[in-house]
Order: C-alpha cells, then structure tokens, then sequence
C-alpha cells in the first residue's frame, strides 16, 4: 500500500513541465541557501535546520497517510500546527529578523558631516589606541556605529561626545578607571559614550570559551551592523566582530584596512552619492 502510495505520487509529478519543476526546485534551494547562509553561526541556525526537516519529513509522509488511508482529519491537524509552528518561529528568529529588516533599510552614511581627513585621523587613533592596550594587555571592546544606530546602548553608558584620541580611548580603558569596564561606541570621529552594557551572545550560539568583552562584540554586531574590535586581557590578542562572526589575531595592517573600509570609504562614498542625487534633483528642477 505505501508502494502504491509512492508511485502515485511519482507517477503524478512526472505529468509536470520538467522546465517548471525544475525552476521552482532552483528557487526553493537559492531561499534556503540564502536563509541558512544568513543565520549561519547564530542561534537560529540550528532552529531553522530543525524547522525545515519537520516541514519536509511532515508533508510527505502526510500525503502518504492521507493517499494510502484517507486521514482527512490529521491534515487539517497537520495545517493547524504549521501556523502555529510559524508563530513560534517568528519568536525565535526575532533577532535574525530585526537584523534582516536593519539591512534592508540601510541608507545613507552614519558619520555626519565629518571630513575624510578626520575620519582618517580618527582611524589612526584608533590604531594606535588598540596596538598600545595590546602591548600592555589591558581588555578593551570598541564599537563602531555605522548606518544602525546605537542609541538604546549610548544611554545605558556614560556620555563622552568627544573627539577619537589614542590617549582618550587607553585612559578609558585604564585598569581601575571609572569607565574601565564595559565598551565603548564611536561615532564617525567621535567617542559617543563609555561604559556601555552590550547584549552578550549565547553561549550554545558561539564556538570555543570567550569572554565577556568578546561575546558582546558578537551579540551587538548580529542585532546591528555595527563594528567591534576586542583586547584580551589575558593574552592581548586584537580581534573584530561584524554580523555576528569573529576574527580572531588579527594584525595592524588588516585593522586598518577594515576600519578603512568601514569608516572613510563608506563615508566618501554616501557623499558622493548625495552629490549625485542632488545634482539630479537640480536638473530636474531646472528642466522643470
């Protein structure tokens, strides 16, 4: 009987446009391809690999049930379960969501009307910041806001709202300062606040045993697209954060490179699109 189920089944999808079938298998894989690529190396990953095989292995041996006996009465169950299973899911993929939504509404440039000669300058301070607390071993987290911004964390910290120096960002993070513990979030070419509490990744989420400072660069850049950059204390290995992924000893020249890349070019790039779009709009006006 479930042979019988089986061929039928078979039988009736090879009545299908191969072309057709085809295209829609392609589009269903690039979907779960994207999603898993997306989630890869957060807590919904494995949620979302469970979910799938559920849905997979449900459905055909659903229709194998409903073909060979006729359980009209556990498909309707069936139906109801997966709505509830996507309620479910939408609570447990709230962070991935929030993070998806965030990418789709990235506009512009975060670091205001600061040149590129001080971004620059503030990119160097940066450096020289990080490559003096590695040297002495002295833990340190520095954030770098980008498009989202960081304003429900700012306020849990110490406002600074002072221009990014080497000594201001070392004196910070001083053993036994005031500001010591926690991180710090830059904005553009300014020190925006210090002590600020960040959301630490789950420890199931992540792989090997990390700190505080480190699970925290991991859990703000994946609700954000924010950039961390991590000390060690124990050993003062330097190490970055971006959606969500670590990097781990990472060298001078590939931390200025990133930061580069991150904060003068993202920002000479906004302003020459904002030039562009007012030129055009000028235009639009003129011919008007």
């Amino acid at each position: 009987m479930w042979i019988d189920a089986i061929i039928e089944y078979l039988e009736r999808v090879a009545t299908y446009n191969p072309l057709i079938v085809i295209i829609e298998l392609l589009l269903i894989g690039l979907v779960v391809y994207w999603a898993v690529n997306f989630l890869e190396g957060t807590r919904g990953e494995r949620l979302f690999r469970g979910v799938i095989i559920l849905l997979l292995a449900g459905s055909m041996i659903l229709k194998l049930l409903v073909s060979s006996f006729g359980f009209e009465r556990l498909q309707y169950l069936y139906s109801s379960f997966l709505i509830l299973v996507l309620i479910l899911a939408a609570v447990a993929f709230q962070p991935e969501i929030r993070r998806m939504l965030i990418r789709i509404g990235q506009t512009g440039s975060s670091f205001g009307s600061s040149t590129q000669r001080q971004l620059s300058q503030a990119v160097e301070e940066i450096i020289t910041a990080v490559n003096n607390l590695s040297e002495k071993k002295i833990g340190a987290i520095m954030v770098i806001e980008r498009q989202v911004a960081l304003g429900e964390f700012t306020e849990t910290g110490v406002r600074i709202d002072a221009q990014v120096k080497s000594a201001l960002l070392e004196s910070i993070f001083y053993p036994g300062g005031a500001l010591h513990d926690l991180a710090v979030i830059i904005h553009g070419d300014r020190v925006a606040a210090a002590r600020v509490q960040l959301p630490l990744a789950e420890i199931g989420t992540i792989k090997g045993l990390l700190g505080s400072r480190h699970r925290a660069a991991i859990g703000i850049t994946t609700g954000s697209d924010a950039f961390a950059i991590v000390v060690s204390e124990e050993t003062g290995i330097v190490s970055i954060a971006e959606e969500g992924k670590l990097d781990r000893h990472i060298t001078e020249e590939e931390l200025r490179k990133r930061l580069t890349n991150i904060i003068v070019d993202a920002a000479g790039l906004a302003t020459r699109l904002k030039k562009l779009k007012t030129e055009s709009l000028n235009k639009d006006v003129s011919k008007a």
